[in-house]
């Protein structure tokens, strides 16, 4: 394979020709699995990774200026395509133990007092909804604010190691990592004001 080859299968691409697909699929398609194996460790996700960068690289190609070779950009994508889903996988099952944890610690007690009636019995289920409403928005992200808010307030690095995980200048993490808190706040507008109006309603009306 070699650069005019891949000059033909670009221009073929970008001209819409359904069979320039088929012919990405057979020259990329098994290099894109390998690569996605070896990031993913699973074969089932390994092949959704392979087919959503298929259709990325399908999508994109009108971006691709040559800057490097179509093999470097196409593995480019793969890398990150892989990346994503693992984060999104991490944070899933964050989510899930977080909330296994919070349910075995409440089988766990035991009452040994009569109930303190001004504890209000749905502080916790809001808590819950909370978690679940900040994991929702984090997904919902775009890639690029998504990355940086994950690595710094979920996995807990530093800016330093986050630029350097996302190969970015330390300002740049720090301008993505605030454009993506405003967003998570935008998308959380609802369920905080939810919040605030539950905590400044009494539990009982006179």
């Amino acid at each position: 394979m070699n650069r005019t080859d891949d000059r033909r299968l670009i221009e073929r691409l970008q001209a819409r020709n359904d069979a320039a697909v088929h012919e990405l699929a057979e020259r990329y398609g098994s290099k894109i699995y390998q690569l996605a194996l070896r990031q993913m460790k699973n074969r089932e996700d390994a092949e959704e990774v392979t087919q959503d960068v298929l259709l990325k690289v399908y999508r994109k190609i009108g971006a691709f200026r040559g800057d490097s070779a179509l093999s470097s950009w196409i593995y480019r994508i793969t890398f990150n395509t892989a990346m994503s889903r693992l984060r999104t996988s991490k944070i899933a099952r964050q989510a899930q133990q977080h909330e296994r944890n919070r349910e075995d610690d409440e089988k766990s007690r035991t009452p040994r007092e009569p109930a303190d009636w001004s504890y209000m019995p749905d502080e916790a289920l809001l808590r819950a909804q909370l978690r679940r409403a900040v994991f929702a928005a984090i997904e919902e992200l775009p890639e690029i604010y998504r990355a940086p808010v994950v690595l710094r307030d979920i996995e807990g690095l530093t800016t330093e190691e986050a630029s350097t995980r996302l190969h970015v200048k330390d300002q740049t993490l720090k301008s993505r990592l605030h454009r993506g808190r405003l967003m998570l706040r935008e998308r959380l507008q609802a369920f905080t004001n939810g919040l605030n109006l539950h905590h400044s309603t009494p539990a009982f009306s006179s």
